[in-house]
C-alpha cells in the first residue's frame, strides 16, 4: 500500500453520526474482493437518485445534488470529516477500500467502530479520533471556506489547521510505523522473505516427498 507520512488534502464534512459500512459501501456491490473499482459506488445510495447495482454505468446515472460529495467545491477531497461512530455496522473490509478508491486517505471523527478501524489501518486509510469541540470547529470553518485544507503529519502526530492551530491525536506506535512505511499485511510477511525461502529450501531438501 501507499506511503502516509504527511497528507495536505482537500475536506469534505459529512455531518452524519453512526455512519454503517452499508451506507459505505451498500452490500450488492460485495462479490469482488480486488480492492479496487469500489470509488463510484462509495455512499451509493446517497450520492445517486436511483438504485445502485454491478456493472451498472454510473456515468449515466443521476446524481443527488443535495448529498455533500456531489458539490462541486468537494471534488477531489482527500480528507473526510465525520461524526461519531464511524463505521458501525457490519465487518466488509469493502469500506476502507471504497474510501481509498475515491480518494480519501483519512478520516477525522470523534469515534469509529472497532473492526473498521482496524480494516482502515490495514488498508493504508488513517482514522483519526478527534473530540466533539474540535470537529465542531472544523466542520465550520469548512462550512466557511471553499477550498478548505488540512495538513495531516503523521510522523508528528498533528492535524494542522490553516490558522496555524495544531491538533494532536494518538495512533498504536506499530500502525503508525506500518503507515509510515507503507507496509500491509503482505508487506510485513515479505520482510521476512529471505528467512521464508532458507525455510522452504531447507523443508524441501529434508522432506523432498511432499514436494513430488
Amino acid at each position: 500500500m501507499d506511503k502516509f507520512v504527511r497528507l495536505q488534502g482537500l475536506v469534505a464534512p459529512l455531518d452524519r453520526a453512526n455512519v454503517d459500512t452499508d451506507a459505505i459501501i451498500p452490500k450488492q456491490f460485495l462479490k469482488s474482493i480486488k480492492r479496487s473499482g469500489f470509488g463510484p459506488n462509495l455512499f451509493d445510495a446517497w450520492r445517486y437518485l436511483d438504485v445502485g447495482e454491478p456493472g451498472m454505468d454510473n456515468s449515466k446515472r443521476s446524481l443527488n445534488p443535495d448529498f455533500v460529495l456531489n458539490q462541486p467545491r468537494y471534488q477531489g477531497a482527500q480528507i473526510l470529516l465525520a461524526r461519531k461512530n464511524f463505521g458501525c455496522g457490519s465487518s466488509r473490509e469493502h469500506a476502507p477500500w471504497a474510501l481509498l478508491d475515491f480518494g480519501f486517505r483519512a478520516v477525522l471523527a470523534e469515534s469509529y467502530a472497532d473492526i473498521f478501524f482496524n480494516n482502515c489501518f490495514k488498508n493504508g486509510v488513517l482514522p483519526i479520533v478527534l473530540p466533539a469541540a474540535e470537529l465542531d470547529e472544523l466542520f465550520a470553518q469548512v462550512a466557511a471556506t471553499p477550498g478548505y485544507k488540512l495538513t495531516i503529519d503523521l510522523e508528528r502526530q498533528l492535524v494542522l489547521r490553516p490558522d496555524g492551530k495544531a491538533l494532536p491525536f494518538a495512533v498504536d506506535g506499530f500502525r503508525k510505523e506500518c503507515l509510515v512505511n507503507g507496509w500491509d499485511d503482505i508487506g510485513l510477511t515479505l520482510r521476512h522473505a529471505e528467512k521464508i525461502r532458507a525455510y522452504e529450501d531447507k523443508r524441501r531438501a529434508e522432506q523432498p516427498w511432499l514436494f513430488a
